[in-house]
């Protein structure tokens, strides 16, 4: 067998165990959600999601060293070099502690005043809403703290274990729902507390895993200071995007908080969720694939790092196209279908934000391949600066009169042309053909859209109350994307690639099955 034919069966693996842990999740999550939603109420659920999302804001520096950890570690384990490697890890730990001091404190003064002297919330859930932002506080700094470990974890290619830890950590947070629907407490205080307790027992699962299988996160604690000037430089460039990324997100939310109130705070909550959940069905496979990327950048496999970005955006996009094309069609019936009441803003909010996550979705594997070399400046100034302006552009238009749905419909726009520029900027660094990323990429997934959406368009008005014929709608649009994707979508030695592989798999379990029998 190949080594890259080896290394694709290894993402088709990692990809299948990783959609298992997502479907999983998603069934816990949704379900979750609408328990949490009829104990908490409209009110505490809004003031939940903005409160214990604006910690987030203070987390810009956070995702920058966790990008970098990822890529550091990822990039050393495709060289081989396991000294390094292990240098590398000691850093960015002392790096993550000493990151979480720093921001607890920081958090605590501007934060503190923030929550209490600007955001709009009722004086009597005042008390409340500090116990939220302090306990999601201690859970950011508990996740900060153990980011080497879990991506340690990912860089090893090991999402068995991923998988497993993740729907522990699910499996916990559905336990806290039915907890406090039956507790006479007050009821969010005690949600964000246990989820607390569920939060810091996954992390100690992912220390202690990553402690025993690699040697890396074993050794002992030092730094040498060139690769610390190296991981904060990446870093610092890359703070850029991912400030950008929280304040599209968490700032949006405020913004939604001064203009209308904790109500649509909830409805943008309910579709980030539905966002959340629909969102996995990509980065499960774009985490089984960043790996290989990062290697094979690491090594000079030029070839073999283009056949993952084409072949890896492609995906990206049919993946989320199978399932978001369904739900943007018939919004308003599965809404009610999950939530029975419905906060109003939420059908618009979910169907923006699908088309926007879809856009995004042609991006994964590009910045995958950008953080990879390394060189982040002219990225980030150019690709972040646009980013950047999501929430001066909201707040211009809000101040106006625009509709609440005009925070998404900016991020919409922005997200292409930062798409663009991606192309641009990766033409120079990797050598990427912008020409042919078009024809086989962008041409591609407008022809398999169209195609899927003909049959999907006309029987649309089926779904009229009745879960049946919701159930038939549901595979119907489903069965066109998969059908259009595989032979619109794919090349010949894709469609066999995808045949094989299933055969084996049928081989595999009609064996197992035997095995039994005897």
């Amino acid at each position: 067998m190949s080594y890259h034919h080896a290394n694709s069966r290894r993402i088709a693996v990692n990809t299948f165990v990783l959609y298992v842990r997502m479907l999983l999740l998603m069934a816990i999550g949704f379900f979750s959600s609408r328990l949490v939603l009829q104990a908490l109420g409209v009110e505490d659920f809004g003031i939940y999601n903005v409160v214990g999302g604006f910690v987030a804001m203070f987390a810009v520096l956070s995702q920058s060293l966790s990008s970098a950890a990822s890529r550091f570690l990822t990039f050393e384990l495709g060289r081989g070099d396991e000294r390094r490697l292990a240098c590398v890890f000691s850093s960015t730990f002392v790096i993550h502690f000493f990151l979480a001091f720093i921001i607890l404190v920081a958090s605590e003064s501007v934060g503190v005043w923030f929550v209490n002297n600007v955001m709009v919330i009722q004086a009597e859930r005042l008390s409340a809403a500090n116990w939220v932002f302090q306990f999601s506080l201690l859970m950011f700094c508990a996740n900060l703290i153990t980011v080497p470990h879990s991506a340690a974890v990912i860089a090893h290619e090991r999402m068995t274990a991923f998988a497993y830890i993740s729907v522990f950590e699910g499996v916990g947070k559905l336990a806290v729902c039915f907890i406090i629907m039956r507790s006479s407490a007050d009821r969010l205080v005690l949600y964000v507390l246990l989820m607390l307790a569920v939060q810091l027992f996954s992390r100690m699962m992912f220390y202690a895993y990553s402690r025993y299988h690699f040697s890396e996160c074993r050794s002992h604690l030092t730094y040498d200071r060139g690769l610390l000037k190296e991981i904060a430089c990446f870093a610092g460039w890359n703070m850029i995007g991912t400030s950008a990324t929280i304040l599209r997100n968490q700032g949006g939310n405020v913004l939604l908080n001064l203009f209308f109130g904790p109500a649509v705070n909830a409805a943008r909550a309910l579709a980030n969720q539905v966002l959340q959940a629909v969102n996995s069905f990509v980065e499960n496979f774009i985490m089984a694939l960043r790996p290989q990327i990062t290697k094979s950048y690491a090594i000079g496999d030029r070839e073999y790092l283009m056949t993952l970005l084409f072949q890896g955006c492609r995906l990206s996009f049919y993946m989320l196209l199978l399932i978001c094309m369904p739900i943007m069609l018939s919004t308003d019936y599965l809404l009610h279908l999950w939530l029975t009441v419905v906060p109003e803003h939420t059908v618009v909010f979910v169907q923006i934000t699908l088309l926007f996550t879809m856009i995004e979705s042609l991006s994964s594997p590009l910045i995958t391949a950008q953080l990879a070399t390394g060189n982040m400046r002219n990225y980030q100034l150019t690709v972040g600066g646009i980013q950047l302006l999501n929430v001066p552009l909201s707040y211009v238009a809000l101040k106006m009169g625009a509709p609440a749905e005009t925070i998404l419909i900016v991020a919409v726009v922005l997200s292409l042309c930062c798409l663009c520029v991606r192309l641009y900027i990766l033409s120079g660094s990797i050598g990427l053909n912008v020409k042919n990323f078009f024809c086989k990429v962008v041409v591609n997934i407008v022809a398999v859209s169209i195609s899927a959406a003909v049959l999907p368009l006309l029987l649309c008005g089926m779904v009229d109350g009745s879960l049946l014929m919701f159930v038939l709608f549901m595979f119907v649009c489903m069965a066109c994307t998969l059908l259009s994707a595989l032979f619109v979508g794919c090349s010949k030695a894709e469609r066999q690639f995808v045949v094989n592989t299933l055969r084996q798999y049928s081989k595999k379990k009609s064996h197992d099955r035997y095995k039994k029998s005897l």
